[in-house]
């Protein structure tokens, strides 16, 4: 279960981003983050019961650090104002398709696919969508996939025209467009800090589970 405090300290960071206020309240941080990992701890065994290679990760494979990488960003704020976890067969840098933890007041949500692949991996995601589509079709408009992600997969960055390869007609074409193969679900404070948060997690998680396996049979 996330502790209350989590949730405070990223909004009074969001408040205060810089370096002098941080490391003021660099004892708020570290109990933040100690709960963070715990929770993530526990939540890569509720994954592992139905994801079995996750289970052999740790939290420090999954979570991200809390300093921005600011080199190119014109925001020069140091610090995220979240905390998150991605669970993924080889961790937090693997290139397959995996489950993502966000946790920010009032913008905390579940996700999970694969975000912005590199051109041989989104080919390959491609082909297998064309391929089989019939398999495709039947998981993304499943009974539980519309439940846990009503609003299908978000095509908020998709081509104008058809990849090269690849006609207008091609009754797949609308997922074919797609950059990104992301699907959500958003989750309230009161949720986050709630006792059953940890299995609500796991179920989206497991809802998306048919369509991570599609992507990585793919990438495989």
């Amino acid at each position: 279960m996330l502790d209350q405090s989590i949730l405070k300290f990223l909004k009074d960071l969001a408040k205060n981003n810089n370096r002098p206020w941080f490391e003021e309240h660099r004892n708020q941080y570290e109990k933040a983050k100690t709960d963070f990992n715990s929770f993530i701890t526990s939540l890569i065994k509720t994954i592992g019961a139905f994801d079995k290679p996750i289970a052999s990760l740790e939290a420090r494979n999954c979570t991200f650090r809390i300093n921005r990488d600011v080199r190119f960003s014109k925001d020069k704020k140091p610090y995220k104002n979240n905390m998150a976890g991605y669970f993924n067969k080889a961790g937090k840098k693997g290139i397959g398709a995996g489950y993502y933890l966000h946790v920010q007041p009032g913008e905390s949500f579940a996700a999970g696919g694969i975000w912005m692949p590199e051109p041989p991996v989104l080919a390959k995601i491609r082909q297998e969508i064309d391929y089989n589509f019939d398999e495709w079709k039947k998981l993304v408009t499943g009974s539980n996939f519309k439940k846990y992600f009503p609003g299908g997969l978000e095509n908020s960055d998709s081509l104008s025209r058809p990849p090269k390869g690849y006609e207008a007609d091609n009754p797949a074409i609308e997922y074919l467009k797609l950059k990104n193969f992301i699907v959500s679900k958003p989750f309230t404070d009161a949720e986050v800090v709630s006792k059953g948060f940890e299995k609500e997690v796991a179920k989206t998680f497991k809802a998306m589970k048919p369509m991570i396996d599609f992507f990585n049979k793919a990438i495989d």
